[in-house]
């Protein structure tokens, strides 16, 4: 593993993330840290080109990152601007009190930065990798990153078009991937990044490409994806027949 790598990109993400929080306090929007998740994966990926010698598994893993760092910043970003901050963070804001400040700091900032840099684990085999060749783990990875991205970003267009047509006021969206899994944007993030993992996998440091996939994989199952939007329909009886009918996760066939 690039130590001077990981130093570096602590450092720019610690750099980055206090420039955020900065913004935030300014407008009064702890939520556009969302908008930072996918840019700071960016930052990252930048810095370990500068310690990279442009081979081939550094190359495709550098472009993947970017590729989906962008097209989720700017999703996000689109999505929220003039919406005002997000329920989950607004909630927040009410709880903390007189000490929102620094609570956000240190539970919304840092803790987004430092799990970034968990997630980030995979490109620091990455951009430590000579692999020229299209070794079998290297096209794989490819072939998943591709499908997570496709269901991320697919899900993500197929609801803002379900949302914004007015026929479906007070409905569940259920057709298109969302037919076949109940969240396909998070099951397209968390396979992309196995993707990622894959792509990145050498034997020495192959358990740098199992952490950051398996962390992602965790808290958008348990913590902030998954979990935290089931919570937010518990109880809509048309909700609990989409449950009944189709899988959280993993995408399947719905049943009848």
């Amino acid at each position: 593993m690039n130590v001077p790598f990981l130093l570096q990109s602590a450092l720019v993400v610690f750099i980055f993330m206090n420039v955020m929080y900065g913004l935030a306090l300014w407008l009064k929007d702890n939520s556009i840290v969302d908008v930072g998740w996918g840019v700071g994966f960016m930052l990252i990926a930048n810095t370990g080109l500068l310690h990279s010698g442009l081979a081939l598994v550094p190359c495709l893993v550098y472009s993947a990152v970017m590729l989906w760092g962008f097209r989720l910043a700017t999703y996000i970003y689109v999505r929220n601007h003039g919406n005002g901050e997000d329920y989950r963070y607004a909630a927040w804001r009410k709880a903390w009190g007189k000490y929102v400040a620094l609570r956000s700091y240190f539970q919304v900032f840092m803790l987004q930065g430092a799990l970034m840099l968990v997630i980030a684990s995979p490109l620091y085999a990455a951009f430590s990798s000579n692999e020229q060749s299209l070794s079998w783990n290297v096209v794989l990875g490819a072939l998943l990153f591709g499908i997570g991205l496709y269901f991320e970003a697919g899900g993500d267009a197929q609801m803002k078009a379900f949302k914004a047509n007015a026929a479906y006021k007070g409905t569940i969206m259920r057709s298109g991937l969302w037919k076949y899994t109940r969240h396909p944007n998070y099951f397209g993030e968390a396979l992309l990044w196995w993707g990622i993992g894959l792509m990145s996998f050498e034997m020495e440091t192959w358990y740098l490409s199992i952490i950051g996939p398996a962390v992602i994989t965790f808290l958008l199952l348990k913590v902030s994806g998954v979990a935290l939007l089931e919570r937010k329909y518990d109880g809509n009886p048309k909700y609990a027949d989409y449950v009944r009918t189709t899988n959280a996760f993993l995408p399947w066939w719905p049943k009848k």
